[in-house]
C-alpha cells in the first residue's frame, strides 16, 4: 500500500478512529495532519497551515528538512540500531559534539554524555545522578515553582503544577519547591543536606518566563557553597531555540552548571534526549545504575548530528536571534499584547484579559492556518522552526493584530 493510500480518508474519519484506538491522554487532537514542508504542515482535508509551534519547539529545521532525512536515511539503510551492549560511531561522534556545544571551556576529558529517548527521560538521569550526588547525607533536591520537567515519575516529582502532580503520588520523595527567582528564597532553602537544584533558563510552560538577570549565576554560587550540584534544563531552550546554543549562554554567561539536560530539538523531529554532565557530576552513574534499549540510536543520532552540522553551516544562531528580536517587536506594538517575553524563536505573548482567553486566539489562529498554543490563560506560545522567513512571521503579527482588534471590539461592545 503507498504512503497516499495511507493517509487517505477525512479530517473526521481519522478523528473518529483515533477516539477508538488511542488513549485518551491528550484529549480530541486539533487536527489530523498528512505531511509537511518546511515551516507548513497540510492536515487530512487538504488545509495548510504555518507551523510555529514546530512540535512544541522540536522541529528546529521545519519538516522533511533535507539535511535530516538524507541523514536518516543514510543512517538507516547502513546500521539502524544496535543496543547499548554496543555503539556506532554516530553516537560517539554526537556526544563529542555536546561536549563541546553545552560546555565550551570545559577540557573534552571531563564532560561526558548519556543519550536517551525524550526531555522527560534525561530529566529522569539526572535525578538519579543527583541521588547519586546526594546519598543518604543528602536527601533534599530542589525545583523551581512553575517548573515543568517531565511526566516520568522522577521527573514528575521535580514539575511544580499540582494537577500533573496529585494523580500519581506518592511521588518520589525530597523534592522542595522555591519560588522562581527569588534568591533569597532559594538561599534559605539551601544547605548541606541538599543534593541538587534544577531549574529552567526560561520556564516554558509557565507561559515563556525568563529567570531575572543574575539569578543563575547566584543560583551556582550558591550550589557550589552548599556541595550541591547545579541542574539547568535545556530541553525545551537549548540547540538554538533562544539564539545561542544554549539559552544559560546567553542569560548567565560563563556559569558553567554540573548537568545539562537536552531534547526536542536535539533532534530535529527524530526522538532524542541527552544528558551532559562535567566534572565530579560526569562520572557518577556507573555500569548497571542507568540504562536504555533505544537511546544513542544510530539513526537518531545521525539526526541530531545533521542538525548540528546545519545550525552551524546555516548561520542560524544568528539568524534565530535577528529575527526573535524583530519580530518581538512587531508584536509587542498590537493592541491588546501586553507584553512578549522570552529569546530568539521562543516567544510568550502576553494578551490583555479583555481579549478574552489565549486558548479561544489560539483556535482563531489555527482556523486562519497559523499553529501556536496556549500554555496559560493569557499567553500564547510561538516555538517555530528556525527558518521560518520575515514575510511569514509577518503575516502572522497581521493575522494576530485583526483577531486581538476584532476581540477587544467585541468586548467593548459587550
Amino acid at each position: 500500500m503507498s504512503q497516499a493510500q495511507h493517509v487517505a480518508g477525512s479530517q473526521q474519519d481519522w478523528t473518529q478512529r483515533y477516539t477508538g484506538a488511542v488513549m485518551n491522554t491528550f484529549g480530541t487532537p486539533q487536527r489530523v495532519l498528512v505531511r509537511g514542508a518546511g515551516t507548513e504542515v497540510t492536515d487530512a482535508d487538504g488545509r495548510t497551515y504555518t507551523d510555529l509551534l514546530a512540535g512544541i519547539a522540536v522541529n528546529c529545521l521545519g519538516h522533511a528538512h533535507p539535511a535530516v532525512v538524507a541523514a536518516v536515511t543514510e543512517q538507516l539503510s547502513t546500521l539502524g540500531h544496535v543496543s547499548n551492549i554496543f555503539t556506532s560511531p554516530a553516537q560517539i561522534r554526537l556526544a563529542e559534539e555536546l561536549a563541546g556545544i553545552v560546555f565550551p571551556s570545559c577540557a573534552p576529558q571531563e564532560t561526558r554524555v548519556f543519550l536517551a529517548n525524550s526531555g522527560t527521560e534525561a530529566n529522569e538521569a539526572a535525578f538519579k545522578i543527583a541521588r547519586r550526588h546526594g546519598g543518604t547525607a543528602r536527601p533534599r533536591v530542589l525545583a523551581l515553582e512553575q517548573a515543568f520537567h517531565g511526566r516520568t515519575m522522577g521527573a514528575l516529582a521535580l514539575t511544580h503544577k499540582a494537577a500533573y502532580r496529585e494523580p500519581f503520588e506518592p511521588l518520589p520523595g525530597g523534592v522542595e519547591f522555591v519560588p522562581a527567582g527569588d534568591v533569597q528564597a532559594l538561599a534559605a532553602a539551601m544547605g548541606p543536606d541538599v543534593a541538587a537544584l534544577i531549574i529552567e533558563p526560561i520556564q516554558g510552560e509557565a507561559g515563556v518566563r525568563e529567570l531575572p538577570e543574575g539569578y543563575i549565576a547566584q543560583a551556582r554560587e550558591l550550589t557550589r557553597a552548599a556541595g550541591a550540584l547545579l541542574i539547568i534544563d535545556e530541553v525545551q531552550t537549548g540547540m538554538g531555540r533562544c539564539g545561542a546554543w544554549m539559552a544559560h549562554h546567553l542569560l548567565a554567561p560563563g556559569v558553567v552548571p554540573d548537568v545539562v539536560t537536552l531534547a526536542k530539538g536535539l533532534g530535529g523531529g527524530i526522538p532524542i534526549g541527552a544528558v551532559v554532565a562535567s566534572g565530579a557530576a560526569a562520572s557518577l552513574l556507573q555500569p548497571g545504575q542507568h540504562g536504555t534499549t533505544f537511546g544513542g540510536n544510530p539513526v537518531a543520532c545521525a539526526a541530531a548530528l545533521a542538525v548540528i552540522d546545519t545550525i552551524r553551516s546555516q548561520g542560524l544562531l544568528e539568524r534565530v536571534r535577528e529575527l526573535g528580536e524583530q519580530w518581538a517587536g512587531q508584536l509587542s506594538a498590537l493592541e491588546g499584547v501586553t507584553q512578549v517575553r522570552g529569546r530568539g524563536l521562543l516567544r510568550g505573548v502576553g494578551l490583555a484579559e479583555e481579549v478574552g482567553p489565549a486558548s479561544e486566539v489560539a483556535a482563531e489562529l489555527l482556523e486562519a492556518g497559523f499553529i501556536v498554543n496556549a500554555p496559560r490563560p493569557h499567553t500564547l506560545r510561538l516555538a517555530p522552526p528556525f527558518v521560518l522567513s520575515d514575510e511569514q512571521a509577518g503575516a502572522f503579527t497581521a493575522q494576530l493584530g485583526r483577531i486581538l482588534a476584532s476581540r477587544l471590539t467585541q468586548a467593548g461592545a459587550a
